[in-house]
């Protein structure tokens, strides 16, 4: 009954969040602190950092899902700075995180390389969102600092809770990526 609480409180304080990360509603500086704080500025971001490092402690090649989602997402960095436009990006991100939810929720195991990709794909579109609005260096640095950050708590939460409440999580992440998709 108390995780039930406290992913209930979570929920709530989630859906207050807008998805600012891209909507051009904020201004963005171009310094470390301010690639930083991105992720920290929208749910989209936030919720699908946390979500890689909640599904990545149960896949086959765990350790190496952060460093791959971290990598690929400079790539992406680095592709949105030089100017590529991913026709429907912002879908795209909305349902990364429904995604990565709905994988948590039934406890999703994929091969080591189909896993390596899927992650590797998400960070990309990530990755050229960021560096389309922030496409400072020190930005990406701060931005890719931060995306650290939550994935490794992210994979502490996922370390740390019974199945059945990871599960939970992962529904209640998949819940909130579709209320993204709907707002997009």
């Amino acid at each position: 009954m108390k995780h039930r609480k406290i992913l209930l409180t979570g929920a709530l304080a989630l859906l207050c969040l807008p998805a600012l990360a891209h909507s051009g509603a904020a201004p963005h500086g171009h310094g470390f602190v301010d690639g930083f704080a991105h992720p920290f500025s929208g749910a989209d971001h936030l919720l699908a950092m946390l979500a890689v490092g909640i599904w990545s402690v149960r896949q086959p090649n765990a350790q190496a899902l952060p460093p791959i989602f971290l990598g690929t997402m400079l790539l992406g960095v680095l592709s949105g700075v030089a100017g590529l436009a991913i026709p429907g990006l912002e879908l795209g991100i909305a349902l990364t995180v429904a995604l990565l939810g709905g994988l948590i929720a039934v406890a999703v195991r994929l091969p080591a390389a189909a896993g390596a990709a899927l992650v590797g794909l998400f960070a990309f579109l990530h990755g050229n969102a960021h560096g389309r609005e922030l496409p400072q260096a020190a930005a990406a640095m701060g931005l890719l600092a931060a995306s650290a950050l939550l994935i490794l708590a992210g994979r502490a939460l996922g370390r740390v809770g019974p199945a059945r409440l990871t599960k939970l999580s992962g529904a209640l992440i998949a819940a909130l990526g579709l209320l993204l998709v709907a707002n997009v």
